[in-house]
């Protein structure tokens, strides 16, 4: 009962930072219930431990994307120097992967590149801004793919740089540049299944979609036990 009381726990405190919502009062009161006093470190190394499991599963378990990708970077600060945390998410707004780097170039945008096309073959269509950095690349990597450059096309993946601009007001700036890359990462692929997309399913559909991702966890949650 100690180990499985033990797992549930690990399992609330990883899904509640990762998702950033206010719920450590919820999560005191969960513990306190079980009679259970994690030591003040425990929410940060369970995600240390448990955030990159977790990613990988959902990774492993998601739908094939779309192969129309949008490709972005966005300056962020880490101890008072500049990196960029490049992008990518398909068509139907779901975030493929990032990768923090010092270098917004056409060196960076290729190992960006690469790590995609490893991961999920070359897409159809790859959207992006004016920065010349992604052409070359992309005709090397990705060369049958549609290669449009233009600011007005990729709205969609300006959006989906606002929740770190929000984590970034709530939690601090980043500390490190591995710290901001295990955290974004494994907190991207969590908002796949905790944050549909409420504007376009109606309520009963967004609560049965919150349901099964809760069911999800609590499977990677044993699974990482077992």
């Amino acid at each position: 009962i100690a180990h499985r009381a033990g797992g549930k726990v690990t399992w609330l405190k990883s899904q509640w930072k990762l998702s950033a919502y206010p719920a450590h009062f919820c999560v005191e009161i969960y513990n306190a219930a079980l009679q259970i006093t994690p030591s003040p470190q425990f929410p940060h190394s369970s995600i240390n431990r448990f955030g990159r499991h977790f990613a990988n599963c959902i990774r492993r378990d998601r739908p094939r994307p779309n192969d129309k990708w949008h490709m972005d970077e966005v300056v962020i600060t880490i101890r008072g120097k500049k990196h960029w945390l490049w992008r990518a998410i398909d068509a139907n707004g779901d975030v493929l992967d990032i990768l923090v780097q010092t270098r917004r170039n056409a060196k960076a945008a290729k190992r960006f590149l690469q790590r995609l096309v490893a991961q999920f073959d070359e897409p159809r269509v790859v959207i992006t801004d004016k920065l010349r950095s992604y052409i070359k690349p992309i005709k090397t990597l990705a060369p049958d793919a549609d290669h449009r450059a233009h600011k007005g096309l990729n709205n969609a993946i300006e959006v989906s740089h606002r929740p770190t601009r929000k984590r970034e007001k709530m939690f601090g700036r980043f500390k490190s540049h591995r710290q901001a890359q295990r955290f974004l990462s494994a907190h991207d692929q969590n908002n796949l299944i905790f944050r549909p997309r409420r504007y376009q399913i109606t309520a009963t559909s967004y609560r049965h979609a919150r349901n099964d991702a809760f069911s999800l966890w609590a499977d990677y949650t044993a699974e990482m036990a077992a």
